[in-house]
Parts: C-alpha cells; sequence; structure tokens
C-alpha cells in the first residue's frame, strides 16, 4: 500500500542519513516561521530550488511537485492581501513554498522505509509517556502516501468541474475532494482493521 517516492541518485543529499535530513527539516520548519521579512525567505527558498538540480533532479521534477501546491498559494496570498497586505501574503507564500518543496526533496532522496525508521528510534524514549512509535510511525507513512494521491485527486476535480463550467468556483473542488478525501481514509481505516493491525 505505501508507495515510495524514493528516486534513486547518488547525490551528496542521497548520502545524508534519515535522520539528519528529518532533524534539518525540522529546524526549516521552525526558523522560517522566526523570520518576518521577505527578502531572507526569498533567499531561503532559492536555496531549496538549487538544491533539486544539485541533487540530480532536473526542472520538470521539481514543477511536478510545485503545481499541486499552487493554487493554494495563490488563495493564502490573496487572503492576506486582503487581510494586510502583499508583504504579509508574500511571507506565507515564501515559507509554506521552502517548508512543502523541501520535504519533498528529503522523500525524494531518502527512502520511506529509511525515514520511518529514524523516525521509530527518535520517538523511543517517548514510549514513557505513552507514545507508541510504531502507530506515529504509520501515520506519518500515510501521509507521505496520500499527499500525491490527494493532489492527484484534486487535479481530477479541476478537470472535471472546468469541463461543467465551474472552474471558478473554490467550493465546486474543495467540497468533491474533502468528501472524496474522508472516503479514501475510511477504506484505509478498513483494510488496517481488516489486517488485524496492532503496534503493540
Amino acid at each position: 500500500m505505501i508507495a515510495g517516492l524514493y528516486i534513486a541518485g547518488h547525490s551528496a543529499l542521497h548520502r545524508v542519513a534519515a535522520g539528519g535530513k528529518i532533524l534539518a527539516l525540522m529546524v526549516l520548519g521552525t526558523g522560517v516561521f522566526l523570520i518576518a521579512d521577505w527578502p531572507v525567505l526569498a533567499a531561503v527558498l532559492m536555496v531549496v530550488l538549487v538544491l533539486y538540480p544539485l541533487s540530480g533532479f532536473g526542472w520538470h521534477i521539481l514543477w511536478v511537485q510545485a503545481r499541486p501546491m499552487i493554487w493554494l498559494l495563490v488563495l493564502f496570498f490573496a487572503v492576506q492581501l486582503w487581510l494586510n497586505d502583499w508583504q504579509a501574503g508574500l511571507v506565507v507564500v515564501l515559507r509554506l513554498a521552502a517548508i512543502v518543496l523541501f520535504a519533498a526533496l528529503v522523500t525524494l532522496t531518502t527512502k520511506t522505509s529509511a525515514l520511518l525508521a529514524a523516525l521509530e528510534r527518535a520517538m523511543g524514549p517517548l514510549r514513557r509517556l505513552g507514545v507508541n512509535p510504531q502507530k506515529v510511525s504509520l501515520a506519518f507513512s500515510l501521509v507521505l502516501r496520500f499527499i500525491p494521491v490527494i493532489a492527484q485527486v484534486a487535479s481530477e476535480i479541476r478537470d472535471a468541474q472546468r469541463a461543467r463550467g465551474l472552474d471558478k468556483s473554490i467550493l465546486a473542488l474543495i467540497v468533491p475532494l474533502i468528501i472524496r478525501t474522508l472516503k479514501m481514509a475510511d477504506d484505509v481505516a478498513d483494510a488496517i482493521d481488516a489486517r488485524s493491525f496492532d503496534a503493540d
């Protein structure tokens, strides 16, 4: 069920341990929210973009990763432009783009099994607090699996609504997407139950 996003390569980023990349993602995810200047955030995003060709990925792969979130970034920018100003909108867009594209790069250069193993090891000490690393690992793997699936579903719905002349309506996209996502989540839950999954 878990389809890996990993693309084999021999770049320096491919050779970095999964734990190190997860830590870098956490640092980046925290750091960009501590930065309020859009020129600095633009520089961070540029570094992330440059990492793609350095990791052996062409601009086509970068575009494939960025395309599904463009409409969402436009929506966030429009909301911030309405509530605040263009600079606030640019800050939000740059933050999200940097995090999402770097997270995509981590999954492209790291096998899913290695990511999950690193996550389970890191969460081992939390067992004393009642946290089950295997269950967290399963949840994380499902998120990795369904990000591209949901993006594909959104693209299919957008094409269908465009054929009906409803491509200008946000509700015409959001409502069917939520319904199909919940249906997929229900199907996955049934499949897990049918296999008697027990992380303990």
